[in-house]
């Protein structure tokens, strides 16, 4: 037997190492694994969608009220976290290549500036949020409004929280997720013949993502 059929006999043992006993070879798996992540996906545009909807119900009701609403949001801070996600999305896409192209420091590296820009949008809504207690912006019983259109006003921001707070809930969990692909990442698990999880991990970032540049037009731009 030649060296170079011993070479490519253990290259494809390397493969089929990481393909799931459940699955017939690696291509199976690989077109499995992005249906999978698609399919959930879509239930989560479901699951926004209904929010959205309500959005566009309730301003449609009351677009004066919004429009008034509109001009407590801090529109900065809003831009600044809408530029640090797309930041994100362009690291993540360089993770998914450097893992495509077997270039592990970069990869690891890359996961890291990723975690990086998720980690200070998340704090940035967090001062978003403290604003808006201290203003008593908050809907409920201590809810102030000086302006016009108190009731109305407090629907926004029943929305507002709602659905940000739900983007931000999925923003914990992509970092959750981004800590696996490092870990993994660190211990070499990935190759230009197996990068289907930090392709996986890479679609749902971006779906986050997404979620927030309608978001932050909806509801500090309005």
């Amino acid at each position: 037997m030649s060296d170079a059929h011993v070479a490519t006999v253990d290259q494809a043992h390397a493969h089929e190492a990481h393909v799931a006993h459940q699955f017939v070879n690696a291509r199976q798996q690989y077109e499995s694994g992005n249906l999978g992540m698609w399919l959930f996906l879509q239930t989560e545009i479901m699951f926004f969608g209904g929010m959205f909807a309500a959005y566009g119900v309730y301003r449609a009701w009351y677009p004066e009220a919004f429009k008034i609403a509109s001009t407590a949001t801090n529109v900065p801070l809003g831009a600044f976290n809408t530029v640090v996600l797309i930041v994100s999305s362009l690291t993540m896409a360089l993770a998914v290549q450097s893992a495509q192209l077997g270039k592990q420091k970069r990869l690891v590296w890359m996961i890291i500036l990723t975690m990086l820009f998720g980690a200070a949008f998340l704090g940035v809504k967090a001062i978003e949020y403290t604003e808006k207690w201290h203003h008593h912006h908050v809907p409920g019983p201590n809810f102030i409004w000086e302006k016009e259109g108190g009731r109305e006003v407090q629907i926004l921001y029943c929305l507002y929280f709602a659905m940000t707070g739900m983007h931000a809930l999925h923003m914990v969990i992509g970092l959750g997720i981004m800590t696996w692909l490092l870990i993994a990442a660190l211990k070499g698990r990935f190759s230009p013949s197996y990068y289907n999880p930090v392709e996986i991990c890479g679609l749902y970032w971006h779906f986050v993502d997404i979620v927030w540049i309608f978001l932050f037009p909806l509801l500090y731009l309005i």
